[in-house]
Formats: structure tokens, sequence, C-alpha cells
């Protein structure tokens, strides 16, 4: 029998929770779900209505939309005055297929990946069932989670791939544009190829958040419409690519994943117009966040970098454990709030991190909030 070469990948950790969460949730407890970065807003009226009037009136197939391709386009040159050719989008069944799918085309078996530790959990794995190697570079709450560019510059040798994030999971924090600029210069100058997750651009605190394309051309771009455009459930994203990728990326799209499903594209194209909607989101994460951050010394957190975007605090519970799952765990069991353990983003320092998101309705918070205090002074300090 031939053994199987399976790439070893780590379970994502929320999930334990979040199974957990349904669990209790199924025997009647009331549960608040803070443990997934997914708005529980819906999808803007707009898009609904016309994903209705597709089921009515269209068989559907396989197809991609030209015309949201130009929409996409079209939103690079209004928010961030950068002209792309639509040509260069190409659409994806999430931001996760996106991620691959760039992972691809600029990598190889053994090819170096860099990216910040605590980071998002499907970098490190998406890179490892690749058969590429994770370089995790540490970033404390002094660098606000983020990497720099003094860092990359500091990796030896050189990674093949740079992954960014800004706002960052999970830590919502934002990298600043002079250094975002000094970023792409030692890319540049090193040969990295650079990959930038913008999944959560739109949801910004007082800062706006930068695309990557505004001073690495040829950089790649994650996004999707499952954070700003409140649409995770619908599995539609896109993937911005070089000129001289836009043939492989359709190749690589074309036979891993056929097209994205035609009633999101025809419902996404719809939501661009919903503007009012989606910032009226934006204004309740911020609530929340304020709610939080005004919450955490009374839950004893002071060690946190306030998020500049996204929807979720990355904080600090160190004092209290040195195992983040388990804490999740009891604090779901004991309160009903469910978070998410740091380890998933941070396999060296994790243990002593949890993550909160913040896209609930602001009554839930409220909520969670009460049931959180009391709970944390009852813990016993290490």
């Amino acid at each position: 029998m031939l053994k199987p070469r399976i790439a070893q990948l780590e379970q994502f950790h929320a999930m334990t929770v979040s199974v957990l969460a349904h669990r209790l949730g199924a025997q009647g407890r009331s549960i608040i779900h803070m443990e997934y970065g997914q708005p529980s807003t819906g999808a803007p009226a707009a898009a609904i209505a016309c994903a209705h009037d597709t089921l009515d009136t269209d068989a559907m197939g396989y197809w991609e939309s030209h015309a949201l391709k130009v929409r996409i386009a079209r939103h690079y040159l209004d928010r961030d005055g950068i002209d792309i050719d639509p040509a260069r989008v190409v659409l994806t069944c999430g931001a996760s297929p996106a991620l691959v799918m760039a992972l691809s085309l600029t990598g190889w078996p053994g090819a170096r990946v860099a990216f910040a530790r605590p980071g998002y959990v499907a970098y490190r794995n998406s890179a490892r069932a690749l058969f590429m190697e994770p370089v995790e570079v540490p970033c404390g709450a002094q660098a606000g989670f983020q990497i720099g560019a003094a860092a990359i510059a500091a990796i030896d040798p050189a990674p093949d791939v740079l992954i960014l994030a800004s706002p960052a999971n999970p830590t919502g924090t934002v990298i600043a544009d002079d250094e975002l600029a000094r970023i792409a210069q030692v890319c540049a100058a090193r040969g990295i190829a650079i990959i930038a997750d913008e999944i959560y651009h739109g949801i910004t605190f007082g800062k706006i958040a930068r695309s990557v394309l505004a001073v690495a051309p040829d950089a790649l771009i994650v996004n999707s419409f499952s954070k700003y455009f409140s649409m995770p459930g619908w599995r539609l994203g896109w993937l911005v690519v070089p000129p001289a990728m836009v043939d492989q990326a359709r190749a690589r799209m074309g036979n891993l994943f056929l097209t994205p499903p035609v009633l999101s594209q025809k419902a996404a194209l719809l939501a661009f117009d919903c503007t009012a909607e989606l910032e009226s989101h934006v204004a309740t994460y911020a609530r929340n966040r304020d709610l939080l951050l005004a919450a955490l010394p009374a839950l004893g957190l002071d060690h946190i970098a306030p998020p500049d975007g996204a929807f979720y605090i990355y904080a600090d519970v160190g004092h209290l454990t040195d195992d983040s799952l388990g804490f999740a765990l009891r604090l779901l069991e004991d309160t009903g709030v469910a978070i998410a353990p740091g380890i998933d983003f941070d396999p060296v320092e994790g243990g002593r991190f949890v993550r909160f998101s913040f896209a609930v309705s602001t009554p839930l918070v409220e909520q969670a909030i009460a049931r959180m205090v009391p709970w944390f002074a009852a813990q016993p300090i290490r």
C-alpha cells in the first residue's frame, strides 16, 4: 500500500469552541457568539432582493460576471485612486481560495512564506498544505502586532513570499502608509513577492487602510464580500493579480474551483450600491469597539493594541492562564460567551491570548460584558 504524503495541518481551535457553543445553544442555553469574525447583520437588502429575483428567473450555471469585475476595478479607483484593468480581477469562492491561488502563483514546494505572528491561522496552514515553509515573524503589542520593513529586511535568508494583513486578524491593527511604502521598497530590493490580505478594508476607526497596490503595483490582493459587505455565507471573493499572472490565475480558478456561485455574483453587484447600509454596520462596530475598550479595565485586561479596524480585540490573559483554549471553553461553559483562543493565531505565545469578535449586535456586546465582568474578577491570578 502506498503511504500518503499529507501535509500535517493544525485544527482551527475556534471551531472547537463554536461546536460546544452550538451544542449548548441547542440545549436552550443563551449563547453570545464572539468566536468567529463574521458579521451578524446579513447581506444588504438590495442584494437579497436581487437573489430572490435571480432564483425566480435564472436557471444559472457556470458563469463569471464581467460586470462585477468592472465594478470591483472601479471600487479601487473610487476608494484608493488606483486604476486597474478589470481583467486582473479573478472572482473566487471567497477569500480562502483566493489565498490558496495567490500562494500557488508566487510560491512552490519549499518556498519560504513570511507573515506576522500573531496572524490568521490559514496563512500558516495554507502554506503548509502547499508544502511551503511558513516563516512566522514575532510581532508584539509594542509593534502593533504588525510586521515592519526592518523586520522583513532582517529575515535571513530572504523569504520568497510575504503575506501582509492590514487591518489584521486577530488584532485589527493597521500598517501606517509610510511603513507600507518602506515594506514595498524592502520587498522589491530583496525579490519578495507580496500577497496582501485586504479582506477588512472598509472597516476602520479613524484610519483609512491603504491598498498595497498604491505602493506595490505587482502585489497580489486578496479580498471578499464576507466582511465589509456582510456576505460571509455567500462565498464570494476576488484576487487581483499582476498582468503577467492573469492567464495562470484564471487557469487555477477554472481547474480548481470552476466559477463562484452565480447567485452571489449577481447579488454582490447590487451590494456595491448599498453604501449607507454598509456604513451603518461599521458605525455599529465602532460602538461595540468603544464598549469593549471601556470594559477591559473591569476585566483586568490592560495589555492590548487598540484595534484600528476589523472587529477584533486581541487581549493578553497571561496573568490568568497559559491555556487559552481551556480558558475559552470554561468561559463559554460558565457564561455562555464564546471567544477564540489565541493558539489559533500564535502557536508560540497564543496560550496567553484570546480574541473577542465584536461583529455581533450592540445589545449582545453589552450582555457579554455584563456576564464576563464578574467571571473575570473571580479568576485566580497566576
